[in-house]
C-alpha cells in the first residue's frame, strides 16, 4: 500500500510501523507523519483473497475518528474492478464538518489517485 497510497507520497519521512501477521486478518500498521497525513493505525479485519480486504482505520490526528474501509475485487472482462469505500459514524463535530464540506468530493480525488496508482503497479507486475 505504501507504493501506491496517495497519502504515503505526502510525507516521505512519515514513520510507519508494521505489527501482527504479515498478511491476512490482524495485519496492521501505524503511521505518524506531518500535518498532511496525521497519525493513526490500520488493521485488517477481513481478508478473502481475490475478493475482499476490509480494515479498521483509527485516525488520531488531525482529528480522531474510527472508520471501516474496504476493497472489493470484482472480476470483469480483461481484468478486475477494484471498489474502494470507507464508512464510519460521525460525532457532533464530524456532522457539523459534513454540513460545510463535501467529504466525498474532498477524499474522492485521493481515492481516484490511489486507484490509478494501484492499477499502474498491478499492470506493470502482470507484464
Amino acid at each position: 500500500m505504501q507504493d501506491w497510497s496517495p497519502w504515503a507520497k505526502l510525507d516521505p519521512q512519515c514513520k510507519v510501523v508494521f505489527s501482527g501477521p504479515a498478511t491476512g486478518v490482524g495485519a496492521s500498521f501505524s503511521w505518524a507523519g506531518n500535518n498532511k497525513v496525521g497519525a493513526g493505525s490500520m488493521t485488517s479485519i477481513a481478508s478473502r483473497p481475490a475478493d475482499l480486504l476490509e480494515f479498521r482505520l483509527e485516525f488520531l490526528r488531525p482529528m480522531k475518528a474510527t472508520n471501516t474501509a474496504r476493497f472489493v475485487l470484482q472480476p470483469e472482462a480483461g481484468g478486475t474492478a477494484v471498489i474502494w469505500s470507507m464508512e464510519g459514524k460521525n460525532n457532533l463535530v464530524g456532522k457539523a464538518f459534513g454540513l460545510i464540506v463535501d467529504c466525498d468530493k474532498m477524499i474522492g480525488k485521493d481515492f481516484e489517485k490511489g486507484l490509478a496508482s494501484l492499477k499502474t503497479l498491478a499492470e506493470a507486475a502482470a507484464k
